[in-house]
């Protein structure tokens, strides 16, 4: 029987780790994309996880991910603490009550579901407006 050198051995478990790790962050990713247009998944969170994947195994797709133009902005905002915007805010909140609205008249036919639905709609709605507002600067079009 022939067996793998111990250094060998370590450096095919590093690249099983690193590939594994890259692996789970592309499936935050599309969970984090998924979150976007379902609002029972959060979005931030996946994209977390995928950046604390993406950062133990590839610089790359960490400097992908952190700098992309539609998922990067989750994620700053998240470490800067900046909060989210009120456009952000309004869509999210409108399209949760659309998306929980249309499931509990539509599709669910038991009432505890309804209620249910109705209530996590309910508690994400406050945690939604408990987030902080992001603060642009407006420059108002004054001509003075």
């Amino acid at each position: 029987m022939h067996e793998i050198p111990k250094l060998e051995k370590n450096k095919l478990s590093n690249i099983i780790f690193k590939y594994s790790l890259i692996t789970a962050g592309t499936l935050f990713i599309g969970l984090g994309i998924l979150g976007i247009f379902l609002p029972v998944l959060p979005t931030t969170p996946f994209l977390l996880l995928a950046a604390v994947c993406y950062g133990k195994s590839s610089q790359r797709f960490h400097h992908w991910l952190i700098n992309n133009r539609w998922l990067g902005s989750y994620i700053k905002n998240y470490h800067e603490k900046t909060g989210i915007s009120l456009r952000t805010k309004i869509l999210s909140i409108a399209f949760l009550w659309i998306m929980i609205s249309y499931s509990a008249f539509y599709v669910i036919d038991v009432v505890y579901g309804k209620i249910i639905l109705i209530l996590i709609a309910t508690g994400v709605t406050i945690h939604i407006i408990s987030l902080k507002a992001q603060k642009h600067s407006m420059e108002s079009n004054k001509d003075s």
